[in-house]
């Protein structure tokens, strides 16, 4: 879809267009609600500075919705196909990186009460379980701001792809 298209598209449609982007449907809302966009440029601007508005209740709703690194997510629906496909390097993982990726999520969740995010794109699965020690050590504060980064930059990542 590009930008022109998604400009005319009725709110609901406009609204499901970009659902895949992150499950936060206030986010969604606003940025549908600010159309028309002159140009790519103006609408991650405007979609990057909607983000800087969320909370950890959002941040928990957004999770809900993403599967746990190195797990395949389930389902046909356009979300599950982006995570399966952003989580490509782990697909490639060997046991050990598997089982050590495992570990790290039960460690990451017990101790943070939520799935660990990352922008898993671009990045190798030794990254991502590199990433996943690091954050093991943050306090409540600084991890829940380390989430929300993430959560910014996959919503941005999806959101470009979208439209270009």
């Amino acid at each position: 879809m590009n930008l022109t298209t998604f400009n005319a598209l009725p709110a609901t449609a406009a609204q499901a267009a970009i659902a895949h982007c992150v499950a936060i449907p206030r986010w969604q809302q606003a940025l549908i609600a600010a159309r028309p966009f002159t140009s790519l440029a103006a609408l991650m601007a405007e979609a990057e500075w909607l983000t800087q508005e969320w909370t950890s209740d959002d941040l928990a709703l957004a999770l809900a919705a993403h599967p746990r690194i190195g797990e395949r997510a389930g389902g046909a629906d356009k979300e599950a196909a982006l995570s399966r496909q952003e989580q490509a390097a782990m697909g490639d993982a060997d046991a050990a990186l598997t089982l050590a990726m495992q570990a790290g999520n039960q460690a990451y969740e017990a101790r943070f009460g939520r799935v660990f995010l990352i922008r898993a794109k671009g990045r190798s699965g030794e990254e991502m379980l590199a990433q996943l020690q690091r954050r093991l050590e943050n306090d409540d504060t600084t991890e829940a701001r380390e989430a929300l980064e993430q959560l910014r930059e996959i919503t941005l990542l999806r959101l470009k792809e979208s439209l270009t």
